[in-house]
């Protein structure tokens, strides 16, 4: 062991434990006993000589310095993590990719289209991971990111993949024909929101000349464009979806759409990975072939 660094096991249960709050939900996911996690935490608290958790009743809780710890080995785990990877593919044990993706995007549209990209590298392992919220590459163990942006990310190169468009509002027919006969009419909708996009629903109001009700705004809102688009078709309410990830459901008759007119949006999806990084054989091919892909479907 180095000096003045801790056992790497030591530091792995305290991360467990910091990220889920919890000795027990730590010893299931690193495969060790309730018991052995907590010497381990303890241990390196006594080795440190800072107390890394308050202890309330039954729960535990970080400290100030314990929540900066956290973060920072967390940082470090992923890195070594990351270079691990790195180390297996010069190897030759196969070439991988990390990719940071907004999970909507990877559920609809990226994972879908993923065989083809399988079916011609066969020896590049794609891993995805998701991410909703903008990231320093230097922060994370990501080789590449596909993101949502007016513009791409400050010190990175890549391409545009498409620009998003437009929202337009939709719901399920079945909600769509009690609207048509109740006394308030589709005005009465419960209008469903996006946590990340909270004026929405007021903006495309506003380009309608309509007025904004109280009422509207009162509706429930969704992390992720997946579970709105859940909502939606289950009937909970009107939503403003992503002309691309809707066109399908519209196109058979899924959902409709109960409102004339759309929201335009600004932002386009992005590929990028950081310009100071060198350019794998295996991030020059996963991009040759996402250019591709969206020149076929612009086609």
């Amino acid at each position: 062991m180095r000096k003045g660094v801790p056992n790497l096991g030591a530091l792995q249960a305290f991360e467990a434990t910091a990220r889920l709050g919890s000795f027990s939900r730590a010893a299931e996911e690193l495969s060790l006993t309730h018991s052995a996690i907590f010497r381990q935490v303890n241990g390196l608290e006594e080795r440190l000589g800072v107390a890394l958790f308050s202890r309330v009743r039954r729960r535990i809780v970080l400290t100030d310095a314990g929540a900066e710890y956290a973060a920072r080995v967390r940082h470090h785990l992923e890195q070594l993590e990351k270079d691990t990877f790195s180390l297996m593919s010069r190897a030759g044990l196969g070439h991988s990719l990390h990719i940071a993706v907004l999970p909507t995007l990877a559920t609809t549209w990226l994972i879908p289209r993923l065989p083809a990209f399988q079916s011609r590298h066969a020896d590049i392992a794609v891993s995805l991971s998701s991410r909703t919220l903008p990231f320093q590459f230097a922060d994370h163990p990501f080789d590449a990111a596909i993101y949502h942006a007016e513009q791409p990310w400050a010190a990175t190169q890549g391409i545009r993949l498409f620009p998003e468009e437009a929202l337009v509002p939709v719901c399920s027919p079945f909600l769509y024909e009690i609207a048509q006969h109740a006394s308030d009419g589709l005005a009465g909708l419960t209008h469903l929101h996006m946590m990340s996009r909270p004026d929405a629903w007021r903006d495309w109001y506003r380009t309608q000349g309509l007025e904004y009700l109280p009422g509207v705004a009162a509706g429930p809102r969704y992390e992720l464009f997946t579970m709105l688009l859940a909502a939606v078709h289950a009937g909970l309410g009107v939503g403003l979806i992503p002309r691309f990830l809707a066109d399908e459901a519209l196109a058979n008759g899924d959902l409709v759409v109960p409102f004339d007119g759309a929201l335009a949006v600004r932002q386009s999806y992005y590929f990028s990975y950081p310009v100071h990084v060198g350019k794998t054989d295996a991030l020059i091919a996963f991009e040759a072939w996402l250019q591709e892909t969206v020149e076929e479907q612009a086609g």
